[in-house]
């Protein structure tokens, strides 16, 4: 109780600070807007994001309530153009500076998130003021409703979740383009340096067997043995090249038996330990795939290890993959051992590679791909938390007192100047507080409704987008 009483009288004395940045912020506004001084924007929006960051962190360790960042995602820096200058609106810029100021400047004024933290200073000495009565008499409750408060005004919106999942997913499809470009690349390189050469050396070698049917028929008959030892080495190069676009067994049996058919053909001693109920979808698999492939090549080329272990295993609709192998370790991804490539193979799918290998090994690399799995794989989404589950039922319960008795009913008995004060509490206060009051009184009722309604949405916002999306039917051989 001590403790929660003290983060009270923390959020309490915190006003001694937003007052004043308050203050400072609407000067800076204005000055900004009506004066032109336009370059006070920026430093204003940083200094009501640091207090309202700190705030952030303080509803989450106070109240367990995680309020996500809301903010557009940051512009990218002015790419330069051919003919060396920088381009901003119709403008051209030798330096990439005033480009940049301006893509900030305009970054922070259309976001919403800006409006809605300058919004959330505005009222919070009053929600404070309001809530000031539950802090003293039930601390621990009128800080959950504070955190609520936060999270209304200060956590992500849909368009700030949809801004952040299309700035991922351009950076994951210039991943993937550029992975898909690798390979293209690689393969080409194959085929000619490898198929292309043998084919080309078989085409030779034929028109000189031809030249010396008439003339020299065993000479001839020698070339075309040659030939057939060409052509025999030429087609296991081509299905060497075409297990390297997508391997057979990948395909026609899946990922555990791909692995298991790569541990076979390894040099290393491997063992394999595979639980997945259901195959994942075929990117899937052949990013897992190629994955493990070039981890046990790296073990075996670079790490000169003698044994490796591969697990592979699901966490509802998560897929982690481990990979140990006993060699020298020291394994380093920005020294080209193949751990880039892999990560950006993964990246395509929110994947994220771990990797341990300190000097004298062993070295573990372990892959966590997140929901790649069938959903039905899992066992649902978690219930709400029974406390978020009593603070719905709260907030329905007591939503209605704010709002009409001391909200909507004092205001229309002020208006008409009704004698009856009943057990209206603003009537009570000096005139000079009277619709302070009142006002907050209705905001309060309005917020409690609106969380009410926002808990179980943000809850089973998840679910919901699961069962809207459709998905193809699951078909094995």
């Amino acid at each position: 109780m001590l403790r929660r009483f003290g983060q009270v009288a923390t959020l309490l004395a915190l006003l001694a600070v937003e007052i004043p940045v308050l203050v400072m912020s609407l000067l800076m506004l204005l000055l900004a807007f009506a004066v032109g001084m336009v370059f006070l924007f920026p430093p204003q929006v940083r200094l009501i994001r640091v207090v309202v960051n700190h705030h952030r962190r303080l509803v989450s360790a106070w109240t367990g309530l995680e309020i996500e960042q809301p903010y557009l995602p940051k512009p990218p820096p002015p790419v330069r153009q051919p003919d060396g200058l920088y381009r901003s609106d119709r403008t051209l810029y030798k330096t990439p500076r005033i480009p940049a100021w301006n893509d900030r400047w305009k970054w922070m004024l259309t976001d919403p998130a800006t409006w809605r933290d300058g919004l959330w200073l505005l009222l919070e000495p009053l929600v404070k003021l309001v809530l000031v009565p539950a802090f003293l008499l039930r601390p621990a409750w009128g800080l959950r409703m504070y955190g609520l408060w936060c999270d209304l005004l200060l956590g992500a919106t849909v368009a700030s979740r949809l801004a952040g999942q299309v700035t991922h997913l351009t950076r994951v499809r210039n991943l993937a383009a550029d992975t898909q470009a690798a390979e293209m690349r690689r393969i080409e390189r194959d085929l000619h340096d490898g198929t292309q050469a043998r084919l080309v050396a078989i085409g030779m070698t034929l028109g000189a067997a031809e030249q010396l049917m008439d003339e020299d028929p065993n000479a001839a008959k020698a070339l075309l043995a040659k030939v057939r030892e060409a052509s025999s080495e030429t087609l296991t190069e081509l299905r060497t090249v075409i297990r390297g676009i997508l391997p057979p067994v990948l395909a026609e049996r899946g990922l555990a038996d791909a692995v298991r058919a790569l541990a076979i053909d390894s040099p290393l001693n491997v063992s394999v330990d595979v639980d997945l109920p259901k195959r994942p979808e075929p990117p899937v698999e052949a990013a897992a795939y190629f994955a493990v492939s070039e981890l046990l090549a790296n073990a075996a080329r670079h790490g000169g290890a003698a044994t490796a272990m591969i697990d592979i295993s699901s966490e509802g609709p998560n897929l982690r993959i481990s990979v140990t192998d006993d060699g020298m370790g020291g394994a380093d991804p920005s020294k080209g051992s193949g751990l880039a490539g892999i990560e950006r193979r993964l990246a395509a799918f929110d994947g994220v590679l771990a990797l341990n290998s300190p000097p004298g090994g062993p070295t573990t690399v372990v892959m966590d791909m997140p929901s790649v799995l069938p959903v039905h794989w899992s066992d649902g989404l978690p219930k709400m938390p029974r406390w978020k589950v009593w603070t719905v039922v709260l907030l329905w319960g007591t939503a209605w007192c704010p709002l009409f008795p001391q909200g909507i009913v004092t205001a229309i008995f002020k208006i008409f100047s009704i004698p009856v004060k009943s057990w209206f509490l603003a009537l009570y206060l000096p005139p000079f507080w009277q619709w302070p009051v009142i006002i907050g009184m209705i905001a309060l009722g309005i917020t409690m409704y609106v969380m009410a309604m926002r808990l179980p949405m943000r809850h089973n916002g998840p679910r919901w987008l699961m069962e809207a999306t459709p998905r193809r039917p699951w078909c094995h051989k």
